[in-house]
């Protein structure tokens, strides 16, 4: 069966769909957390340029949730960083990023998450931010937007000041991608009150949470951005690129907890790519 939009606004699916997911996130805790602070803990680098570490976890992780898949959506698509794209016969795909944030993992923190995204042709369609450690599940999509936490369940709700000067914002690296995209973010970080890094994919689960503003970030790829935009839109916030289209095929990202803030944030971004002469 191919679904179509229209499809997946019956109830009893999409309650089918948000099973699977919650599924596939508890399948990749239980991979996980095995790993996590281990002694001994290996990571081979994906990147004979730099560093892109994939351990043992991330491939457990995705392995896990791509066999749930293969017994209850064997007609989906699935996109997961680890082992690629493969193709479905449904109009849907799961995206998936086992371990997003590697780095953080490795080094011990608990900024890293699961990222599952259920996407038809026009995006992602639910997402699911997961942090096995804190045990934190930001859900967003189909009329759902919560966080379950260990301290119970909330919904989750985007800030609605649009105050840029008095902004949080947060991305992972210092360096945001190019030269010329330091220089879009650069602008913006001057603007704001405070700026913070290294947060990896749990920064858009606060910023879903109305506890921080903006997220901007560059070369990114899909796995990296469809929960997240997914999980923000449910709570009422806004996910682009960098001229202000469809974000979720990843490259530069900007994530805003309301549609003042995003604007005022485009604006910068644009001016500093300009000054550049790289906005395309």
């Amino acid at each position: 069966m191919t679904y179509s939009a229209s499809d997946l606004e019956d109830t009893v699916l999409q309650g089918e769909l948000w099973s699977v997911a919650e599924q596939l996130a508890d399948a990749a805790r239980a991979a996980i957390l095995p790993h996590f602070r281990a002694s001994g803990l290996s990571a081979d680098n994906k990147d004979a340029a730099g560093f892109d570490p994939v351990t043992v976890a991330d491939r457990a992780a995705e392995q896990e949730m791509r066999a749930l898949l293969a017994q209850y959506r064997p007609n989906d698509g699935i996109l997961g960083e680890e082992f690629g794209a493969q193709a479905g016969s449904s109009g849907l795909t799961w995206v998936l990023d086992p371990i997003d944030g590697t780095r953080g993992f490795i080094s011990g923190t608990p900024t890293w998450g699961v990222l599952i995204s259920l996407n038809d042709a026009s995006g992602p369609r639910l997402g699911i931010i997961d942090q096995p450690y804190i045990g934190e599940r930001f859900c967003g999509g189909f009329g759902r937007a919560e966080v379950i936490g260990p301290q119970g369940a909330a919904p989750l709700k985007a800030r609605a000041s649009g105050d840029l000067a008095r902004a949080t914002l947060f991305t992972t690296f210092p360096e945001v991608g190019s030269t010329v995209e330091r220089a879009g973010f650069t602008e913006v970080a001057s603007s704001v009150r405070l700026t913070r890094y290294g947060c990896d994919c749990y920064a858009y689960g606060l910023l879903a949470a109305g506890q921080i503003d903006l997220v901007i970030e560059a070369g990114l790829n899909a796995y990296d951005i469809a929960a997240p935009i997914a999980v923000i839109e449910a709570a009422g916030g806004i996910v682009t690129d960098w001229q202000g289209g469809k974000a979720h095929e990843g490259g530069r990202v900007l994530a805003a907890a309301n549609s003042a803030l995003h604007a005022a944030a485009l604006a910068l971004l644009q001016k500093g790519l300009n000054q550049t002469g790289a906005s395309g």
